[in-house]
Formats: C-alpha cells, structure tokens, sequence
C-alpha cells in the first residue's frame, strides 16, 4: 500500500471537545493516518499533495442512512402522501427489480456519495451478494443490513428466508475479506412491517452475533397513531418495551417523538439518523434535533434513499438540518455548523460502531479522508471554513478522497468506479423498470 504527504493544508479536526480548524500536515501509511503535524520516524512519502493554499481537509463525511439501491428510484414518486408513496408506488417498483440492475444502482449511489465527499455509509438494501459485491468493488466504507420484514411464531420466523441472507453474506465476506471496509447489522424495517415476535427475535440473533439493529422508528404521524391505537404506546415507547432498544440500536428519521420517547432514546443510548431532505419532502415534519442534542443523544446524518431525497449529497443535508432549524425555533444558533458537522462525522461514526476507526482527523484513526476545492466564486472570501461546510458548500467542491488510505478520486476522477458505464447501465435498467 502506497503512503502519502498532504502538506501545509488547511484542516476541520473533530474530536469530543468539538469541531475545530488548523493548518496541518497529514502523513498516511497501511491505510492509516500515522501523523498529524508530527511526521513518522523514517517516513518517505510515495506521493505528496502540494500546493494548497486554496484547498481545505475534513474528515470524510458518513452517511448513517440510505437505501443505495433505491437510486434507480430517483425521481418516481415524487409530491405523495408518505404512505401512498411507500405502498403504492415504492415498494412495488422494488419488487420489480433485478439483482443486476439494483447492483448498478447502489454502484451509481457510491459513485454521487464519493463524488461529494462522502466515505461512509450506512445501507438498508434488499438483495444480497451483489450488493456487498458492488459496494466492495467501489471501495467504500460501509455498514451492510439486510432489510428484515417478517413474523414470528412459536420461535419460528417467516421472513421469505431474509434473514438467512442476510447471514450468507456476512460469512461469505467474512471468509473472503480482510480489509475491514466492510461490516454489517441486522435491519428489521419498521415496528409496522414487523411483527413483535419477530422483532425480538432479530434483537436477540443480532446480539448473540455481536451484530447493530438499524430499524426506522416515527418516520409519520400515521405510524404514531396507529402505534398508540394498537399498544397504547408511542412507537419509541413500544419498542423499548419489547427489548429492541439499547446503545447498539441506530433508529433512522424519529420525526414524531415525545420529550418521554427522548429521555428513553438517552437513557438507552440509542443513536438517531436524522433525514431532513427526505422527511420535509414526504411531508413528514422534522426531527426535533434540537431537544435531542440538549438531552445528549448521539446524532447522525443520513440522506435516505434518492427514492425519497433525488440524492445522496451529505453536503445537501448539512445545509437543511442547519436552516430548517433556524427558521422553525426562530434562534439563529440552533443547530449551528459546527454542531452539524460534528453529527455528520464523529456523530456517524458512533452512531455505526465506528468511532476510534473513522470520523476524524486523528492519528492512528483509517485515513478517510477528503480534499475540497475553494477556489471558487461562492467560496470567496471563505473567513470560516467550518461555516461555508454548512451554509455555501454544494459538495461538488470535493477534489480528492481517501478511503482507508486509497485515493479513490482524485481531481474530480473517480478512480475505484467505472462512472460512463454504471450511468449507462443504470440509465437502462431504469428503462426498463419503469417501462
């Protein structure tokens, strides 16, 4: 594995204090960042990247929740009701799909996510084999989960054999890879789709395997309602109830929940992915994120799938999350950039398991690692670069990235993904979907 210089640049460094800048020099080695302004003993870069005045380093962000393959979806059910777009639309275009074709769907995911400065992220997807396949070949960091629907009776679950799946990929990974780029959870979809029989079942084959739960919890009124209909219980409440939440729990969008459903979210120290984009545009409402970081409960980010969000641009997310809150609490210091930032780095990675691994710029952490441009008009002047991450940023300013050590861009070339083919490739399978 080749090392490499990053030298005098500007750099955002998370940590648990915060979210700071520094001018700094990166030096990587065997996939790791091996100094941060103190060069290794003996340490002859193969590479250096020079000429910096203009560029700035952050941790590569990471991406706590997303369907990938759901970006042959983009653009299909837009301005629905949330349940109508689900039931009626949604889910019976993914029945529709291919292996193959949901393959180069997740590989098209991969390429938007790296191409804006995403390293990490976190897939409830629905086809097993050639989807690990295809995140492996793009060389991303991610956390893996089969989506789970199903019962459970007498001990007995009726899953159509998903969970099974899910269990032939993490032992064919585990036989095969040793990069560790890849890990994986259990995701039973949503305490509407599955019954309690089968919930705890999950919970209890996900923690005899050392395995996280990644479920969606209070995405709509509707699910609220009808949780305190049927268990007299809000669905944070309910699950509680039933053992599914504990700090290996990572519950995506909590839109509709109660300042009783944040206290148990703290005390379980269940982590939340925040969607903004894809729950203002069902219609949802907005995770009172907030009331959660006052409670200290841990907070990532994450873009959904393009079914719901059209994209998969962390960036887009940091700059919603920061103004929706703004204008909805009418305090300009709510959910500030730097309180942002922090969710979609070091608050992602413990959110996945992650933390001590990636999220940062620390030594010893994997280099995951992004470059971004900002030599560019709506970037200048740039007095705080931690505040133009949230509030001028596209994304698109990303130049290069580094996952686990490897470029894989570099000015704007990805490098790991074959990007006129999978566009191809994707363009047809969507054709013939929707056809």
């Amino acid at each position: 594995m080749s090392s490499y210089e990053i030298k005098d640049i500007r750099a955002v460094i998370t940590d648990e204090t915060g979210v700071h800048f520094k001018p700094v020099s990166v030096y990587i080695d065997g996939g790791l960042i091996a100094g941060v302004n103190r060069r290794p003993d003996g340490f002859i870069p193969d590479y250096v990247y020079s000429n910096n005045a203009r560029k700035l380093l952050i941790p590569g962000l990471i991406n706590a929740h997303t369907h990938s393959h759901m970006s042959l979806l983009r653009g299909c059910a837009d301005d629905m009701p949330f349940h109508t777009w689900l039931f009626d639309r949604v889910l019976p275009l993914e029945d529709r799909l291919t292996p193959q074709s949901a393959a180069w769907g997740t590989l098209l995911s991969c390429a938007e996510m790296i191409r804006t400065g995403t390293t990490c992220f976190n897939d409830m997807h629905m086809f097993e084999e050639v989807i690990l396949d295809a995140v492996h070949r793009s060389g991303m960091r991610a956390v893996l989960s089969r989506g789970l629907v199903g019962t459970c009776r007498d001990g007995i679950p009726s899953d159509g054999g998903r969970l099974e799946q899910a269990f032939r990929d993490i032992d064919a990974y585990r036989q095969q890879n040793t990069n560790g780029l890849i890990s994986f959870a259990l995701a039973p979809h949503a305490p509407y789709t599955c019954d309690e029989g089968y919930l705890r079942h999950v919970a209890q084959t996900a923690r005899a395997h050392g395995l996280r739960l990644h479920i969606h919890v209070a995405e709509s009124r509707r699910e609220c309602e009808d949780s305190q209909r049927e268990h007299a219980k809000t669905p944070v409440e309910w699950l509680d109830s039933i053992g599914i939440l504990n700090s290996q729990t990572l519950a995506a969008h909590c839109v509709h929940i109660t300042p009783n459903d944040i206290g148990i979210l703290r005390d379980r120290g269940v982590s939340v992915a925040v969607n903004t984009v894809s729950n203002m545009k069902l219609g949802n409402g907005f995770a009172p994120v907030p009331q959660m970081a006052a409670a200290g409960v841990n907070i990532a980010l994450g873009t959904d799938g393009a079914a719901s969000n059209n994209t998969q641009n962390l960036f887009r997310e940091l700059n919603a999350l920061t103004l929706v809150h703004k204008g909805h609490t009418q305090d300009p210091a709510s959910v500030t950039a730097r309180e942002a930032f922090y969710m979609a780095t070091m608050g992602g990675a413990r959110a996945l398991g992650l933390d001590g691994v990636t999220g940062a710029i620390q030594e010893g952490l994997r280099a995951d690692l992004v470059i971004l441009n900002l030599d560019m008009p709506h970037l200048t002047p740039c007095p705080d670069e931690i505040s133009a991450l949230a509030y001028g940023m596209t994304g698109l300013e990303a130049e290069t990235v580094f996952i686990n050590g490897k470029p894989v861009m570099e000015k704007g070339e990805l490098l790991t993904i074959d990007l006129p083919r999978v566009l191809y490739e994707t363009e047809q399978a969507a054709r013939k979907l929707h056809g």
